[in-house]
């Protein structure tokens, strides 16, 4: 007895050779809790159009953070030096911009 396995698209149910597939990672969308991994066909997601230039943001409040994904034209409505802001800005880890311990 022998054993025979197929692969197929998980957007259409298309079989295919295993090298014709795309792996697409979902890390986050509506009602996903953690992320998934789809095999598609490349002509599955050939109309999928990019977003363009988004800016990933960090809200925190109390303990509490959200993710909030923004077109960088919304973005720059937050400041005409946003960029300038953001340049000078500290960074997460580490020490403050300009902060020298005293010896």
């Amino acid at each position: 007895m022998a054993y025979v396995s197929k692969r197929v698209s998980d957007l259409s149910g298309v079989e295919a050779d295993d090298k014709e597939f795309l792996e697409i990672i979902v890390r986050k969308a509506p009602g996903l809790e953690e992320p998934v991994k789809l095999d598609v066909l490349p002509g599955e997601i050939k109309n999928l159009k990019s977003a363009g230039e988004l800016v990933v943001l960090e809200v925190k409040s109390n303990g509490d953070a959200e993710q909030v994904i923004v077109t960088v034209e919304e973005w720059r409505k937050l400041s005409p030096d946003i960029d300038k802001i953001v340049a000078n800005a500290d960074g997460v880890r580490g020490r403050r911009k300009g902060f020298r311990p005293s010896v």
